[in-house]
């Protein structure tokens, strides 16, 4: 039976690394719906997932949180808003080795922003020197009348998920303050 008390939501691109965070952080083991990517094209990856992810994690509080990850393949976009229902925030991840990635980014937060205005955006994959600078997010950022935090992380280290989930919280904290 699932307990948690407040859900999280990761979305964003096909192999930006929403399964592989959940799984950095997740106190149980997650319950992936993988299954062989189809779509060579789009990324090649071996696996993708085309249900949704699910792990738990438990605060110091003691307050539960369930993560969810979305499919990242726009075709699978009818069940992102039963997937956001109720969330408290996004974590929008996005593969930087993508050919546009501004573009996903604005992709993915006009659909995701119309459900939550809790969002941050993560940046991945940025191990790879052969890829542009990330002077192109700071200044897509300037550009923008709504400044969401952007983070660059790797999604396999726990402490960056960490990090991003705890600014997360507190935007929401702040958010029912106001």
């Amino acid at each position: 039976m699932i307990l948690q008390q407040y859900k999280i939501v990761f979305a964003g691109t096909m192999g930006a690394g929403k399964t592989t965070a959940i799984q950095s952080i997740s106190d149980i083991p997650v319950l992936c719906t993988e299954a062989l990517n189809t779509d060579q094209h789009a990324h090649q990856k071996m696996l993708t997932t085309v249900g949704i992810d699910y792990g738990e994690l438990t605060l110091e509080d003691g307050i539960k949180l369930g993560l969810y990850g979305t499919p990242g393949q726009e075709r699978f976009n009818f069940i992102w808003n039963t997937i956001c229902n109720g969330a408290i925030g996004t974590i929008i991840l996005i593969d930087h080795t993508h050919n546009n990635p501004i573009q996903q980014i604005n992709e993915y937060l006009n659909f995701f922003s119309k459900n939550n205005e809790n969002l941050i955006i993560a940046i991945t994959h940025l191990d790879s020197t052969q890829y542009q600078s990330t002077k192109l997010y700071k200044e897509w950022q300037e550009q923008q009348q709504t400044h969401h935090p952007i983070f660059y992380i790797d999604a396999r280290k726990k402490s960056d998920i960490l990090f991003i989930l705890e600014t997360l919280i507190a935007k929401a904290e702040v958010q029912l303050s106001i």
